[in-house]
């Protein structure tokens, strides 16, 4: 009988996909709160099973599997050491294990995240911060081998999304998580950059990586969500139920048309 109920609460949660909007062969950028969702059977996998239902055998799930708990130029790092005398501090940077898109888990990025990470046949790119991870068509062993997620520099990584015309799925989740907006960054005018630091593995060898990228900063994300909800076009923006939560389905060519030309007229100097 559980497995019945299982099947039947998960094709509801596909149902409820497709009435948001979700299509057969969609590209899809997913970001989701499972606490924001309520029980859904199976949990994180349930809601897994239930999107690629939507998406059917011809679609792609995306997550982000950010990992900036390999990192000491992180919020989540210096939050981690704070209060913590230089000895501790040695400690913790020795204990950061090297980046394995394999093996390195993704856990500030949810549930669901980490279950299209874990799951047989999923790719994630390359790069030790800010990689993605996917679930699609293209091979065999039953659950379909996505082609290979945007590879470093970080910026590029939704850019073939872009090029893809995917849409981006919030599952009870708001803007201000919604990482397809940092394209939007790289493609301002002379964006701020700054430096940072993770550990990688070189040949075997564990090292500590330093590189000079776009400054990030998902800060005001929300509101740049709902400058976009508010100008977008017909079509560009759906909002319904999934669950308990009000979710969206965003096209992100669109949204990361708007963030680019908000962002510049926003971050200006000094501001």
């Amino acid at each position: 009988m559980k497995d019945v109920l299982d099947v039947t609460d998960r094709a509801r949660t596909a149902a409820a996909l497709t009435a948001l909007g979700v299509r057969p062969g969609d590209v899809l950028l997913v970001h989701a709160s499972l606490r924001s969702l309520g029980a859904v059977a199976g949990g994180a996998r349930g809601v897994l099973d239930a999107v690629r239902r939507a998406v059917g055998p011809a679609g792609t799930v995306v997550v982000p599997a950010f990992t900036p708990e390999n990192s000491d130029t992180s919020p989540h790092y210096r939050e981690r050491v704070r209060g913590l005398d230089a000895g501790a501090v040695d400690a913790v940077r020795a204990a950061m294990p090297a980046y394995d898109p394999a093996l390195t888990p993704a856990p500030s990025m949810g549930a669901l995240a980490e279950t299209v990470r874990t799951t047989a046949w999923a790719e994630r790119s390359a790069h030790p911060q800010t990689s993605f991870a996917a679930l699609g068509p293209g091979g065999g062993g039953g659950g379909g081998r996505a082609p290979p997620p945007p590879p470093p520099p970080p910026g590029a990584a939704p850019a073939p999304l872009y090029e893809a015309d995917a849409r981006i799925l919030l599952l009870g989740t708001g803007y201000a998580t919604c990482t397809a907006f940092h394209l939007g960054e790289y493609r301002m005018p002379g964006p701020p950059r700054r430096s940072y630091r993770c550990v990688v593995a070189s040949r075997g060898v564990r090292r500590w990586w330093e590189y000079e990228d776009v400054a990030l900063d998902d800060g005001d994300f929300a509101a740049l969500g709902a400058a976009f909800e508010e100008a977008a076009a017909e079509g560009d923006v759906r909002v319904g139920r999934v669950g308990a939560a009000e979710c969206r389905l965003v096209r992100l060519r669109p949204a990361v048309d708007f963030a680019t030309a908000w962002l510049t007229e926003h971050r200006t100097a000094g501001s």
